[in-house]
């Protein structure tokens, strides 16, 4: 008897294995969404359609993003964790609501580690320092100045609670040893706007939602978060060039599933984002708009997200950031 249930055990096994590319080529069996955690014109957003034109094509299936910001990012990420495991529903998720969020809530919808499969990661890029361009500073020196003498009546804004936009300049005035007031938006779209209606005093975020507003003369950069300049801000100083070595961060993206998704499903999908990432079209939209495309194994993503969480849940701890 015990013999007759490992030999039915191992058949199983053995049919899942020879299946495994079967279902790859017959996926997707009907429209895929992309849940965006982010509003319309974020660059999540920006990112996703691009993706979404590219793959519809190489799928013959609509391909179709869902808007749905909020709770830093996570109720989107959520739609995700808790979808049918066979890849139809796919997230753009980022470092908030799966790297820093364990860290800054005792209560989640969703665990990051047991209830998604990370499938590739998009782009990854840094974040930049932006003032109103009202503000009498041109230099990181002068804006951490400026914000001492403030004595805490200066405010940032951020793309929401948790995102790296707040832990960045959480960890900034934590460094350069002066205070501000947080004002979370839901996505970067709103929380550039505010820097540039002077509504908020600055902001870290990625470039894409301030450059109009930096071609508007509306909002000033003043420098990276990346240990090296970019080529897409070449021209900007990084923070460690201004003398904050520890202010390093890089908000990366990528594409997750609910866990349980076939792992022929996640290898068709990963494949198939790291050609489009190569397309020249959608490299030059994304380098348009300061986002560098990363792409890579799902495993290279993974151990992407494994250091990133080692890192920043020091740096919560260290800064003593809880959001519940």
């Amino acid at each position: 008897m015990h013999r007759r249930s490992l030999l039915s055990t191992a058949c199983s096994l053995a049919a899942l294995a020879l299946a495994g590319p079967a279902v790859a080529q017959a996926w997707p069996t009907q429209p895929v969404k992309i849940v965006v955690p982010a509003p319309a014109g974020s660059s999540l957003d920006i990112i996703a359609r691009l993706l979404a034109d590219k793959l519809k094509d190489r799928w013959g299936q609509p391909v179709v993003v869902d808007n749905k910001p909020g709770a830093g990012g996570m109720l989107g990420v959520d739609v995700a964790a808790k979808a049918a495991p066979d890849g139809h529903t796919l997230a753009v998720g980022f470092n908030g609501p799966i790297a820093f969020a364990p860290f800054l809530y005792s209560k989640m919808p969703y665990n990051p580690g047991k209830d998604l499969v990370p499938v590739v990661m998009t782009t990854s890029q840094p974040n930049v320092l932006a003032v109103n361009a009202d503000l009498p500073v041109k230099t990181v020196k002068e804006f951490v100045d400026w914000a001492k003498a403030k004595a805490g009546g200066a405010n940032y804004s951020s793309l929401g609670q948790g995102s790296s936009a707040h832990l960045t300049m959480a960890l900034m005035m934590s460094e350069a040893g002066f205070q501000a007031t947080h004002v979370p938006f839901n996505g970067s779209p709103p929380a550039a706007m505010a820097v540039a209606q002077g509504t908020a005093d600055a902001t870290f975020m990625v470039a894409p939602a301030l450059l109009p507003h930096v071609k508007n003369n509306k909002v000033r950069l003043l420098a990276t978060s990346a240990a090296q300049r970019p080529d897409s801000l070449k021209d900007l100083p990084t923070l460690a060039e201004a003398g904050y070595p520890q202010v390093e961060s890089l908000a990366w993206n990528g594409l997750f599933t609910a866990t349980g998704t076939p792992a022929a499903v996640v290898g068709k999908i990963n494949a198939d984002v790291n050609a489009a990432l190569k397309d020249p079209a959608v490299k030059a939209a994304l380098d348009a708009q300061g986002l560098t495309p990363v792409g890579g194994t799902a495993e290279d993503f993974k151990r992407v997200l494994e250091a990133d969480s080692k890192r920043w849940g020091a740096i919560i701890q260290k800064v003593g950031i809880k959001l519940d």
